[in-house]
């Protein structure tokens, strides 16, 4: 079976991406084979590639893609997370899904739109850019209808209290996306961004106690790694600062989905987000966030409805993709030599 490998800059790693047409549907089955895939691309010097990406024309009338992404989990190679999403992972698919044929050559302008399996998301991604070496978009997730804001709290609440390490830790439980664990300057125990970006292991194993704190309130398994983390605090123009957890480290920028949970969070009122968006002086337009990695900006386009704001649209700008080339996976050639087969068997009948 032939996979493709592109890594969308900012994330942790590269994608790997698959066709599902070509996979089992029943799910022990799958992950059987995507282990089996995972043991062998590890032989081969890949087992840094955390990522999936099943990817087939959608069934969805509105949308080009189906899309399921599989979070590969380090240490065990037949263990993964299926729980959430993952953006930079859809833009890889998008750039492979062009590579392979399943859609069209990209060129500026075109929207490729995806139906994330995982969640429902329905995302229109814009192509800014095309080269030979990458492509660049902008993605919209798409709210329709439009969702009020309180039901993008997890817990109803724009704060929660944690007990962690035997005090207590404000955060803010929002997903957009993905579940997120939203945690402020004073729960994080850092005041500016040279401590937030510091390699230190305390931090990094304080955020985790946090995250699992946070899932076990939410009643998702803590050994999942949904929810995610991310310390949220006000830069020094205008801007936040930000630092998240992937896996199994530091995330070297913010994870697309994070972008988005955050653009939202920014306009809770009394969020952790928000405070800080307050703090630092942040607009109601276009929100900068400073990472280990870059900036990254964010817009999320509201509206106001039987008196709540509504999230109509957000959109993470100025992301590029590089696609790395496609090669024979060994362990999965069974599956789609026994559909041409049985394609050529049917045709003789």
């Amino acid at each position: 079976m032939i996979g493709h490998l592109a890594y969308a800059v900012g994330s942790p790693c590269p994608t790997l991406v698959l066709d599902a047409r070509h996979l089992p549907r029943d799910r022990d089955a799958l992950l059987a084979a995507l282990g089996d895939a995972r043991r062998w691309m590890s032989d081969a010097g890949g087992d840094h590639v955390l990522k999936v990406a099943l990817i087939e024309p959608s069934k969805h009338p509105l949308c080009d893609l189906d899309y399921r992404f599989i979070q590969a989990l380090p240490g065990d190679h037949g263990k993964f997370d299926l729980l959430g999403s993952c953006g930079h992972s859809v833009l890889s698919a998008i750039t492979s899904a062009a590579e392979s044929g399943m859609v069209p050559r990209l060129v500026p302008g075109q929207r490729v739109r995806v139906n994330v399996l995982n969640n429902g998301d329905y995302l229109a991604c814009e192509v800014d850019e095309v080269t030979k070496e990458s492509t660049r978009f902008t993605m919209h997730f798409l709210q329709t209808p439009p969702r009020p804001v309180s039901a993008m709290l997890l817990d109803g609440s724009p704060v929660t209290t944690l007990e962690v390490d035997g005090t207590h830790v404000d955060v803010s439980l929002v997903s957009a996306g993905n579940p997120y664990v939203f945690v402020g300057a004073k729960g994080a125990g850092v005041e500016t961004a040279d401590e937030l970006f510091a390699d230190d292991s305390a931090l990094f194993d304080r955020l985790g106690r946090i995250r699992v704190a946070a899932a076990e309130h939410l009643g998702m398994p803590t050994d999942s790694v949904f929810p995610k983390i991310a310390v949220t605090i006000p830069g020094e123009d205008g801007n936040l600062v930000v630092r998240a957890i992937s896996v199994p480290s530091w995330h070297p920028t913010l994870a697309m989905t994070g972008t988005a949970c955050l653009g939202v969070a920014a306009g809770i009122e009394g969020s952790i987000p928000w405070q800080a968006a307050q703090e630092a002086g942040c607009g109601d337009e276009v929100i900068s966030v400073v990472t280990p990695g870059g900036v990254v900006e964010v817009f999320a386009a509201m509206s106001i409805q039987d008196d709540e704001r509504h999230v109509a649209w957000i959109t993470v700008g100025d992301k590029r993709v590089d696609f790395h080339g496609s090669f024979f996976i060994e362990p999965l050639a069974h599956f789609q030599f026994k559909e041409t087969s049985e394609c050529l068997s049917e045709s003789a009948a």
